[in-house]
């Protein structure tokens, strides 16, 4: 099955570096350094996981994660990948909605745990929709 991650992050090399380590793993991963288009983004990619720095150029990843919430996308989950190591940040952002907040450097093991998680416990059973529907 594909694994598509959206990977929001203004640092090139981060951003390169790790879009390289998660391809290297068989995920399918688009990035982007703004949270410019970010619903448009979504919507080409359809993504099954949101990565998302929060110290953005032009939008921060919190003004992202309440564009989220009142658009048809609030489902995917989202895991802010952040350099904020202060409770009130985590906070914020899991009020808003992102699922994990993970702290850089974040370890790659780390990283693929939460996102297969997160793309696990989002799929629903196709067992059960297959029985349901008599197929």
């Amino acid at each position: 099955m594909e694994k598509r991650i959206l990977f929001i992050e203004d640092n090139d090399d981060h951003r390169f570096l790790t879009q390289d380590m998660l391809e290297h793993y068989g995920y399918t991963v688009s990035s982007s350094p703004s949270g410019a288009n970010f619903l448009q983004l979504i919507a080409n990619f359809k993504p099954h996981v949101i990565l998302l720095d929060l110290k953005l150029p032009d939008k921060d990843g919190f003004t992202l994660l309440e564009e989220l919430l009142h658009s048809g996308w609030q489902n995917v989950p989202v895991i802010v990948v952040s350099a904020f190591t202060f409770r009130r940040e985590k906070l914020k952002a899991l009020h808003l909605g992102a699922r994990r907040y993970l702290t850089k450097p974040v370890n790659l093991t780390t990283l693929t745990q939460a996102i297969d998680a997160e793309i696990a416990s989002s799929k629903p059973d196709l067992h059960l929709v297959a029985g349901f529907l008599g197929d």
